[in-house]
């Protein structure tokens, strides 16, 4: 990966990452956060894992994010602007759609 790519990687996930690490820590502790999402075997979900994730990696300094913590980056962005554009229509505050994105580390209310 060339630096510009890192960067541009960098800075996409900042934008798609609305919610800061304590608000994000804070959302996963909650049973909506935990009861939403595809699971494997019944444990935690993939969104709750990956906001785990992200809450390290906005809590990592940007000279020590690994190519690893670049690439989960970068399946970031990919989920939640694949998850944008599945907005459904009208009010979306109490829906698993917005709580699935929370845990990605984006609240779009």
């Amino acid at each position: 990966m060339t630096g510009t790519d890192r960067e541009e990687t960098i800075a996409e996930f900042h934008r798609a990452v609305t919610m800061t690490a304590g608000d994000l820590e804070k959302w996963l502790d909650t049973e909506e956060s935990r009861n939403t999402g595809q699971s494997s075997g019944g444990g935690e979900s993939v969104g709750h894992a990956s906001g785990r994730r992200i809450v390290e990696l906005l809590r990592t300094k940007r000279d020590d994010l690994t190519d690893d913590d670049v690439a989960h980056m970068r399946k970031v962005v990919g989920y939640v602007h694949r998850h944008l554009a599945q907005r459904p229509q009208g009010d979306v505050t109490d829906t698993r759609w917005r709580y699935s994105l929370m845990n990605w580390g984006h609240d779009p209310a």
